[in-house]
């Protein structure tokens, strides 16, 4: 059977939805306030494209949410340290939760818009189950650490999109704060080197 290529006017279209949703995303009060028939317009398509290309609202923002995270998902496979392979965990592991702290701030409410879709749990995607295993096979290389599961799960906890919504809002953090407090969270939680 022959390979079966998207048709170019269906690659550009789809290049557009996402474009498009991204700018609205980035640009709403609430990510609720973000429709398809929004999106449609705004790519210059019709919703049944949005439709076919994605399924729902639900696979359009979960296709939007993996391709923003590629650049952070390549730093973390092949990029330098401490981000990147070959660094020790003391280092990789708060470099890893920054990354996605920073990447949660910057996609604010594309984060929040994939954690509230409801069609299943948060910790069942593919971007956290990535993310729990590498922490969790990190920290089991931390000479007397803590439960590396459950560590693990604690840690991502504190990235979760709508904690990182709620404390630069309503609580006023800056980014810089933010990533201040998570890091020495994720140093107490790590443990004094041996």
């Amino acid at each position: 059977m022959a390979d079966r290529r998207p048709r170019k006017d269906a690659a550009r279209n789809r290049a557009a939805v996402l474009a498009a949703a991204d700018t609205l995303f980035a640009r709403c009060e609430h990510p609720d306030d973000v429709t398809m028939a929004d999106i449609a317009a705004a790519a210059g398509v019709g919703k049944g494209t949005l439709f076919r290309a994605f399924g729902d609202r639900t696979g359009l923002i979960r296709a939007l949410y993996e391709a923003r995270l590629e650049p952070v998902r390549a730093s973390v496979e092949e990029g330098p340290p401490p981000l990147g392979p070959g660094s020790p965990p003391r280092l990789r592991v708060p470099a890893l939760l920054d990354a996605v702290l920073c990447f949660k701030l910057d996609n604010r409410h594309l984060a929040l818009a994939l954690e509230q879709t409801g069609d299943a749990s948060p910790y069942r995607t593919d971007h956290y189950a990535r993310w729990h295993a590498l922490l969790k096979e990190l920290l089991e290389r931390v000479p007397g650490g803590p439960d590396a599961d459950f560590t693990a799960h604690a840690l991502l906890a504190a990235t979760r999109a709508d904690l990182v919504a709620h404390l630069a809002g309503e609580n006023g953090l800056s980014r810089e704060e933010m990533r201040s407090r998570l890091a020495e969270f994720t140093a107490r939680t790590l443990g004094a080197e041996d």
